[in-house]
């Protein structure tokens, strides 16, 4: 409650003095401008949610989502499927939908596939939640009926209905027609209705219903919607969950603080976690993206590349230190524009948005004086628009943010609106004017009233206040000549007067007027910020770009990776003296290893070694590197040549669960036929151990006839590394001999009785080495020692008188038996 007022006091003798006070009550606390962006940063963590819409028809996959951490809907160009649909797979797999739409006629894979969905109980983080809808809502023309005629805050209200579909037209294909996947040289095949704008009619009809977002508001609030961005999932190398565990390129742990347990997990020792140097949480976003969706495309990945290798230079150190502080400052924007267009805008938003527009057009000055050869700097300094400069102009010129933040609310700046300040103006000189007219109502009452004051509430008006008086205990007793009894409140009794009446028709409710034409206002300003929302939302894509590739530059200085080249007409990878990106940060030596794997020659690579002797960490080397690879990065080597590479392939641990139901053998087999059905010439395969669940026999027999299988294939078989301890599987032979294997095994020695690892990779073949482990040279050894202490107990002569059978004990047998354990 806001009051202005005064407060006479009668003194004992002698006329009423008009002595007076007046004040305003101390306004609740409020949080300052530190608090203000931490409070908003908290609620950028708040976990999104995303709603998928999928339909599949005559090979061709429609698919499109919305993300309401951005109010963004995505979605992809039809593309063809398989019948197992894996590619809808892969993407359920890295947007972990919390529905997933679609309507209620599909064909038999689809429901086959929904089925399996719905019963993974196992399912992180949990199972999406299935919705069919009557077909006749995913109809085309009343698809595009309800994507023309959608209330969008990204386009101008002055567009006229001719405009806005050209405008929506530019953005989706409304009349792409497909060709059905097939040969249709000799057959002609009729063309097909896109899946895609079915899709999207059928979200918007979902999002529609279920008032996503705005569950709360008035049903004519529309659930917003801030853009349309398409995604594409061609030229995707192919990794499964299990190969982004195994390789430790994420890796989610509980937090350590009992306050933020609730708020997630938080991530451990990982390739992201040690490559997320992002200073912005979209940064931090698209860099999880590119891990997702490692690409083989040359193109995207050289200009990752050349922007990190400028930054690496020196004397550009300086730059990409001040552009990583102004990425700082940009914060959830999108979040900002949906509360604005739900008219939900907060204090703090108004800061954010304005540091978030004068940090973007820092940035365009920074890239407008670097090299424009560079596609990420370019773009930068041309679409970052003057615009951008119109819309801090405006929150400048318009906001005040301290009596904002004084006032928990939106307040205007001086000289914006005459009307308002002359509003303010008379608000201030209240307390004067109060205490003027508290002194002469104190004159008309009863002399038993000590003092009086005259206050101004919101939405009521002017009141007189006066003290409670003793003999004033029923509410008979609160009636006054003159006045109008309104209510007590603290031991004060308030009531109307002439004069409070008369105040009220005079200066009116000026604290609602004013707080109504400042929201007003806020209004217009908001209407500005949101015609320009398209350009806010391509700031957030490319400084989100540029912090990733900041990101990266920093480690890669940090940690001396280096560039690796890109030949997709050769098959394999080429790394000399590669490291562990992870491994490499834990120990406290780390021995270089190179890998050469292409053409046709050692396509099959067998490693042997003894145990902790490094072969696994080999293994996840070579996949951690040609991944890094695959998404842009420097690579931690001193020389990395990728060839064409489809897919990474993985059986090193096993993921066990109980609510899998499936033993630990069984869930490596199923590792392993993965790669077997989908492996190609141009896949990597990392095998580690494979077989050691089972019995012996059986298990060398699987790994024997796996391989087998791949070698059957020639020319056409994956790029694959096995380490094993099955030792049989080289002495007995059991590959046949080629120039497709490739036997190699980690170096070690002996010192005494100590074995030395080397951890370091040697060819058996090249080398001339004979195959032989040293775990048999020391079965040998306790063989000759065994054999030695038996002869001794053949040799005792029990009859001997002068036998003593403890010190033969003692200086014979404890020794032997000590050399052979």
């Amino acid at each position: 409650m806001a009051s202005l007022g005064a407060n006479p006091r009668r003194t004992p003798q002698g006329p009423r003095p008009g002595a007076a006070s007046s004040g305003f009550p101390s306004p609740a606390p409020v949080p300052g401008p530190r608090e203000a962006e931490e409070e908003e940063v908290e609620e950028e963590e708040e976990l999104a949610e995303i709603h998928l819409c999928v339909l599949w028809n005559s090979g061709y996959l429609g698919i499109a989502y919305y993300d309401t951490s951005d109010s963004t809907i995505h979605f992809m160009p039809d593309a063809p499927d398989h019948e197992s649909l894996k590619l809808l797979q892969r993407v359920l797999d890295e947007i972990n939908p919390q529905s997933v739409v679609t309507s209620a006629k599909q064909d038999e894979n689809m429901t086959r596939f929904l089925g399996k969905l719905a019963s993974q109980e196992h399912r992180e983080p949990k199972r999406p939640e299935i919705i069919f809808l009557p077909s006749v809502d995913f109809g085309l023309e009343i698809s595009k009926q309800r994507l023309l005629s959608g209330n969008y805050s990204f386009i101008p209200d002055a567009m006229t209905a001719t405009e806005k579909i050209l405008f929506l037209s530019s953005i989706i294909p409304f009349d792409c027609l497909l060709t059905p996947p097939g040969d249709l040289r000799f057959t002609p095949i009729p063309l097909l209705i896109p899946s895609q704008v079915r899709a999207l009619g059928g979200l918007l009809k979902f999002l529609g219903r279920r008032r996503i977002g705005v569950e709360l508001e008035d049903y004519n609030v529309s659930v917003p919607i801030l853009g349309f961005k398409k995604f594409m999932l061609t030229h995707l190398v192919n990794i499964d969950q299990d190969t982004y565990s195994v390789l430790q390129i994420f890796k989610s742990e509980s937090h350590p603080s009992v306050y933020k347990v609730a708020s997630g997990l938080k991530e451990g020792l990982s390739l992201f976690g040690i490559l997320n140097r992002c200073h912005c949480k979209w940064g931090e976003k698209l860099l999880r993206l590119w891990f997702t969706r490692p690409t083989h495309d040359l193109g995207e990945l050289s200009s990752r590349l050349d922007v990190i290798q400028f930054f690496l230079l020196p004397q550009n150190l300086d730059m990409a230190q001040m552009l990583h502080r102004l990425l700082g400052h940009i914060k959830n924007v999108p979040l900002i524009l949906k509360r604005m267009k739900l008219s939900h805008t907060k204090v703090s938003d108004w800061q954010v948005l304005y540091k978030t527009v004068y940090s973007a057009l820092g940035l365009r000055d920074a890239c407008r004086s670097l090299p424009q050869s560079i596609q990420l700097f370019r773009d930068i300094a041309q679409e970052f628009s003057d615009d951008l400069h119109h819309i801090a102009s405006l929150i400048g010129k318009v906001v005040d943010f301290e009596g904002s933040l004084a006032e928990n609310r939106f307040t205007v700046l001086p000289n914006i609106d005459p009307e308002i300040d002359e509003k303010k103006r008379r608000l201030m000189g209240l307390p004067s004017f109060l205490t003027e007219v508290a002194r002469k109502e104190l004159e008309n009452l009863d002399s038993r009233i000590p003092s009086c004051s005259v206050i101004y509430i919101p939405l009521i008006g002017f009141l007189l206040s006066i003290p409670r008086l003793p003999s004033m205990v029923e509410a008979s007793d609160f009636e006054i000549n003159g006045l109008d009894f309104m209510f007590l409140s603290e031991e004060k009794l308030h009531y109307r007067s002439a004069r409070t009446k008369e105040l009220d028709a005079l200066l009116g409710d000026l604290h609602c007027e004013i707080r109504d034409q400042e929201t007003l206002l806020m209004y217009q300003l908001q209407c500005q910020v949101l015609a320009r929302a398209a350009v806010l939302t391509r700031v957030l894509d490319l400084a989100s770009r540029l912090d990733v590739l900041l990101a990266l530059a920093s480690a890669a200085r940090d940690y001396g990776y280096s560039r690796p080249r890109y030949s997709p007409q050769v098959l394999g990878v080429r790394i000399q003296n590669g490291r562990h990106p992870l491994m490499e940060l834990c120990a406290r030596t780390f021995v270089p290893n190179s890998t050469e794997c292409g053409g046709d020659k050692g396509r099959v690579k067998v490693i042997t070694g003894p145990n902790s002797s490094g072969k696994s960490i080999y293994l996840k080397q070579v996949g951690l590197i040609t991944f890094m690879a695959l998404v842009g990065s420097f690579v931690p080597a001193e020389e990395a040549e990728i060839g064409a590479v489809d897919a990474i392939f993985t059986r090193i641990h096993s993921c066990e669960s109980i609510s899998l139901g499936l033993s630990t053998f069984m869930i490596d087999l199923n590792q392993v036929a993965k790669a077997v059905n989908n492996a190609t010439a141009q896949s990597l395969v990392l095998i580690d151990e494979f077989g050691k669940g089972t019995n012996t026999v059986d298990g060398l027999a699987l790994l024997a006839a796996v391989l087998r299988h791949w070698l059957a294939r020639g020319p056409t078989c994956p790029h694959i590394f096995v380490a094993t301890n099955f030792l049989s599987l080289v002495q007995l032979q059991l590959l046949p001999q080629g120039p497709l294997v490739q036997y190699l095994t980690m170096e070690t020695c002996e010192d005494g009785n100590d074995l030395v690892f080397f951890y370091q990779v040697s060819d058996l073949i090249r080398s001339g080495k004979p195959i032989k482990p040293v775990k048999d040279l020391l079965k040998k050894n306790q063989m000759e020692n065994c054999q030695t202490l038996v002869d001794k107990f053949m040799k005792l002569d029990l009859e001997d008188p002068n036998l003593d059978l403890n010190v033969f004990m003692s200086q014979e047998v404890l020794p032997a038996a000590t050399s052979i354990l």
